[in-house]
Protein backbone atom coordinates (compact mmCIF):
# COMPACT_ATOMS: atom_id res chain seq x y z
CA UNK A 1 0.00 0.00 0.00
CA UNK A 2 1.39 3.40 -0.87
CA UNK A 3 1.35 6.59 1.13
CA UNK A 4 -1.47 8.16 -0.90
CA UNK A 5 -3.78 5.30 0.06
CA UNK A 6 -3.04 5.85 3.75
CA UNK A 7 -4.08 9.49 3.66
CA UNK A 8 -7.20 9.19 1.53
CA UNK A 9 -10.21 11.07 2.85
CA UNK A 10 -13.51 9.74 1.52
CA UNK A 11 -16.79 11.63 1.44
CA UNK A 12 -19.86 9.41 1.83
CA UNK A 13 -22.08 8.82 -1.20
CA UNK A 14 -25.71 9.71 -0.67
CA UNK A 15 -27.07 8.75 -4.08
CA UNK A 16 -27.53 5.02 -3.43
CA UNK A 17 -30.79 3.50 -2.23
CA UNK A 18 -30.90 1.17 0.77
CA UNK A 19 -31.55 -1.67 -1.70
CA UNK A 20 -28.33 -0.85 -3.58
CA UNK A 21 -26.39 -0.69 -0.30
CA UNK A 22 -27.85 -4.05 0.72
CA UNK A 23 -26.63 -5.58 -2.56
CA UNK A 24 -23.14 -4.28 -1.82
CA UNK A 25 -23.41 -5.77 1.70
CA UNK A 26 -24.45 -9.11 0.22
CA UNK A 27 -21.43 -9.14 -2.08
CA UNK A 28 -19.08 -8.30 0.80
CA UNK A 29 -20.72 -10.97 2.96
CA UNK A 30 -20.12 -13.56 0.22
CA UNK A 31 -16.49 -12.45 -0.17
CA UNK A 32 -15.87 -12.57 3.58
CA UNK A 33 -17.59 -15.91 4.08
CA UNK A 34 -15.62 -17.45 1.22
CA UNK A 35 -12.36 -16.10 2.60
CA UNK A 36 -13.14 -17.35 6.12
CA UNK A 37 -14.13 -20.76 4.75
CA UNK A 38 -10.85 -20.98 2.87
CA UNK A 39 -8.42 -19.60 5.48
CA UNK A 40 -10.26 -20.32 8.72
CA UNK A 41 -9.47 -18.43 11.93
CA UNK A 42 -5.98 -17.88 13.31
CA UNK A 43 -4.35 -15.26 11.12
CA UNK A 44 -3.61 -11.62 11.87
CA UNK A 45 -6.22 -9.06 10.79
CA UNK A 46 -3.98 -7.83 7.94
CA UNK A 47 -4.15 -11.24 6.21
CA UNK A 48 -7.95 -11.12 6.14
CA UNK A 49 -7.93 -7.47 5.11
CA UNK A 50 -5.75 -8.18 2.07
CA UNK A 51 -7.79 -11.26 1.16
CA UNK A 52 -11.07 -9.37 1.46
CA UNK A 53 -9.75 -6.48 -0.64
CA UNK A 54 -8.65 -8.94 -3.33
CA UNK A 55 -12.00 -10.73 -3.41
CA UNK A 56 -14.03 -7.51 -3.35
CA UNK A 57 -12.06 -6.05 -6.25
CA UNK A 58 -12.50 -9.30 -8.19
CA UNK A 59 -16.25 -8.82 -7.76
CA UNK A 60 -16.00 -5.29 -9.16
CA UNK A 61 -16.35 -3.30 -5.93
CA UNK A 62 -14.45 -0.07 -5.35
CA UNK A 63 -12.40 -0.41 -2.16
CA UNK A 64 -10.61 2.42 -0.38
CA UNK A 65 -7.85 1.08 1.86
CA UNK A 66 -7.05 2.77 5.18
CA UNK A 67 -8.91 6.04 4.56
CA UNK A 68 -8.71 8.78 7.19
CA UNK A 69 -11.52 10.47 9.07
CA UNK A 70 -11.15 13.62 11.16
CA UNK A 71 -12.59 13.60 14.67
CA UNK A 72 -13.83 17.05 15.77
CA UNK A 73 -14.88 18.59 19.06
CA UNK A 74 -18.32 20.21 19.24
CA UNK A 75 -16.84 23.62 18.36
CA UNK A 76 -15.33 22.19 15.16
CA UNK A 77 -11.76 21.88 16.42
CA UNK A 78 -10.06 18.88 14.84
CA UNK A 79 -8.92 16.55 17.62
CA UNK A 80 -7.26 13.80 15.62
CA UNK A 81 -7.35 11.97 12.33
CA UNK A 82 -8.26 8.28 12.63
CA UNK A 83 -7.47 5.62 10.05
CA UNK A 84 -10.31 3.26 9.12
CA UNK A 85 -9.86 -0.26 7.78
CA UNK A 86 -11.82 -0.11 4.51
CA UNK A 87 -14.58 1.77 2.73
CA UNK A 88 -16.59 0.05 -0.01
CA UNK A 89 -18.15 2.01 -2.86
CA UNK A 90 -17.80 5.25 -0.84
CA UNK A 91 -20.93 4.25 1.06
CA UNK A 92 -19.99 1.56 3.59
CA UNK A 93 -17.35 1.55 6.36
CA UNK A 94 -15.88 -1.89 7.03
CA UNK A 95 -14.32 -2.51 10.44
CA UNK A 96 -12.38 -5.77 10.40
CA UNK A 97 -11.42 -7.89 13.39
CA UNK A 98 -9.53 -11.13 13.95
CA UNK A 99 -10.53 -11.87 17.54
CA UNK A 100 -12.24 -14.76 19.32
CA UNK A 101 -15.32 -12.71 20.11
CA UNK A 102 -16.57 -9.27 19.08
CA UNK A 103 -16.91 -6.94 22.07
CA UNK A 104 -19.12 -3.96 22.82
CA UNK A 105 -15.99 -1.82 22.35
CA UNK A 106 -15.66 -3.12 18.78
CA UNK A 107 -19.27 -2.13 18.05
CA UNK A 108 -18.74 1.27 19.68
CA UNK A 109 -15.64 1.81 17.55
CA UNK A 110 -17.58 1.25 14.31
CA UNK A 111 -20.48 3.42 15.46
CA UNK A 112 -18.03 6.18 16.38
CA UNK A 113 -16.44 5.99 12.94
CA UNK A 114 -19.86 6.14 11.26
CA UNK A 115 -20.77 9.24 13.24
CA UNK A 116 -17.43 10.98 12.75
CA UNK A 117 -17.29 10.28 9.01
CA UNK A 118 -21.02 10.98 8.52
CA UNK A 119 -21.62 7.58 6.93
CA UNK A 120 -24.97 5.82 7.40
CA UNK A 121 -23.88 2.22 6.83
CA UNK A 122 -21.15 0.06 8.33
CA UNK A 123 -20.17 -3.58 8.57
CA UNK A 124 -18.37 -5.17 11.50
CA UNK A 125 -16.62 -8.31 10.29
CA UNK A 126 -14.74 -10.81 12.47
CA UNK A 127 -12.57 -13.52 10.96
CA UNK A 128 -11.02 -14.69 14.26
CA UNK A 129 -13.76 -17.01 15.52
CA UNK A 130 -14.55 -20.47 14.22
CA UNK A 131 -17.87 -19.10 12.92
CA UNK A 132 -17.75 -16.19 10.45
CA UNK A 133 -19.26 -13.02 11.95
CA UNK A 134 -20.68 -10.06 10.05
CA UNK A 135 -23.18 -7.46 11.25
CA UNK A 136 -24.55 -4.37 9.53
CA UNK A 137 -25.11 -1.15 11.45
CA UNK A 138 -27.14 1.82 10.21
CA UNK A 139 -27.05 5.30 11.74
Amino acid sequence: MNESEETTIVRPRTDLSDTAVNLICDTIRECGFGLHSYLGPGFREKVYERGLIHRMKKRGLKVTVQPCVSIHDEDGTELIEETLDLIAEDVLILELKAVREVSDADVAQLLGYLKAARFRHGLLINFGASKFYIRKYVM
